[in-house]
């Protein structure tokens, strides 16, 4: 028996509510992974797990937001609690495999294309895994050719935003990167969920429909939580917004003229945007 499938039970407020999130994710995510360039070997891990942990987070968050609004008419839907947090999980790893290759090897030429392809993989994987925990009276199946299309666009868009991040090219541009990230995830979520044929297992009598939101909103509440803590990590460190390294001011030695001081931090290699440090016509004696 073929089973009615409605993904919008609420109208435009899961897909809107579920884009927010993912731009949520993908913005810190970037930006944390923006950051990480900008420092010493030694500090960038730290960034780059915490930019892989927010865009997992964010995708995770968007995906099952976005499937409070999913309802079969005719069978009532229940989620099996492993499996949903194995799909937060193997977000998180392979985004990460993706974001810390690109960090250590920078966004371009094959790392790109490497880093890319993983972490678009990933934004997949994470989607099907999560829908394997999907329990109802039938079975899913799924059209070749729809779901070949969504692997497609979660590559083209892991990979374009990884492009972005490595231009370190200030914070609205990581912005305007995050929303187009958002709206391709969300794409690749719906142009999954276009692929997807629900079978029942004979006539059902319960009742079918959405599942509840306290059904879901229980699990959303740690990847939530953790979204709002990378989030203040983000507004309160400076270099975050600027986009570049602060220049700090430096102690004055004794014996060392300050003029050598100011020589020396005028000729160290800028690192925003790939600048090149200027030279200057005299030099210090």
């Amino acid at each position: 028996m073929q089973g009615t499938v409605d993904g919008f039970s609420y109208g435009a407020v899961t897909p809107l509510v579920a884009y927010l999130m993912a731009c949520l994710g993908g913005a810190l995510g970037l930006r944390c992974t923006t950051r990480a360039l900008l420092v010493s070997h030694s500090r960038r891990p730290a960034w780059l797990a915490l930019g892989s942990a927010a865009i997992g987070s964010g995708i995770w968050t968007m995906h099952f937001v976005a499937m409070m609004g999913f309802a079969i008419k005719e069978s009532p839907i229940h989620y099996d609690k492993p499996t949903t947090y194995a799909s937060l999980g193997l977000a998180i790893v392979m985004v990460g495999v993706g974001i810390f290759i690109v960090g250590y090897r920078g966004a371009t030429g094959a790392a790109l294309f490497t880093g890319g392809t993983i972490t678009g993989l990933g934004v997949a994987s994470m989607h099907y895994l999560g829908m394997a925990g999907v329990r109802f009276h039938g079975r899913f199946t799924y059209n070749t050719v729809t779901v070949a299309a969504s692997v497609a666009i979660a590559v083209v868009a892991a990979t374009a935003a990884l492009w972005a991040a490595g231009r370190v090219r200030g914070f609205l541009w990581s912005v305007g990167a995050s929303l187009v990230m958002g709206l391709a995830v969300s794409g690749m979520h719906y142009m999954g969920m276009a692929a997807l044929g629900v079978h029942l297992d004979g006539h059902s009598h319960a009742v079918g429909g959405a599942p509840e939101p306290s059904v879901l909103a229980p699990m959303l509440i740690g990847p939530l939580a953790f979204l709002l803590l990378a989030a203040v990590v983000v507004v309160f460190d400076p270099m975050m917004v600027m986009g570049r390294p602060i220049r700090m001011p430096v102690e004055h030695k004794p014996g060392v003229p300050a003029a050598a001081v100011a020589s020396h931090l005028d000729r160290r290699p800028a690192l925003h945007e790939g600048r090149r440090p200027e030279h200057h016509g005299s030099r210090t004696r």
